[in-house]
């Protein structure tokens, strides 16, 4: 089942239970793929599905961490309670464990000797960027170098 369904599953489950949060939770990342399907005239697969949640999530953070900033104790929950959903559909994020170990193995296959390598490892390891955060990525790399 692709996400695209299981959000329409959802969607359609959330309105029977009348869960109106998750109902229109849903709603803004359907219209979020139906912008995407207008604008580039295709149809949205998992991979294009999975960019769309995961600058859902960016967003989510970001707003999490502004309101966090203003003492807005009330927006925080809402953007939490968001995120929650939004984080149902991406892939199983990665623990710091194994992304340690994915983040060595990118080290040693560019053959990254210094922090000045950096760049080449974050290249490299943009295909984690779908099971870990960026900045944590960034974070582990950085301190996997300087321990070179």
């Amino acid at each position: 089942m692709t996400i695209k369904e299981r959000l329409m599953n959802d969607l359609k489950e959330a309105m029977k239970q009348n869960d109106s949060f998750k109902r229109d939770t849903i709603r803004l990342l359907n219209s979020a793929f139906k912008q995407i399907e207008v604008d580039k005239r295709i149809e949205i697969n998992d991979k294009e599905a999975t960019k769309i949640l995961l600058n859902a999530k960016k967003q989510r953070l970001d707003s999490i961490q502004a309101y966090k900033n203003a003492n807005r104790e009330d927006l925080v929950a809402k953007e939490e309670a968001e995120l929650k959903i939004i984080l149902e559909y991406l892939p199983k994020q990665l623990c710091d464990s194994e992304l340690v170990s994915k983040i060595k193995e990118i080290i040693a296959k560019v053959g990254a000797k210094e922090p000045k390598d950096l760049g080449k490892v974050m290249s490299e390891a943009k295909s984690l960027y779908e099971v870990a955060d960026g900045a944590r990525i960034s974070k582990i790399a950085k301190d996997l170098l300087n321990s070179l």
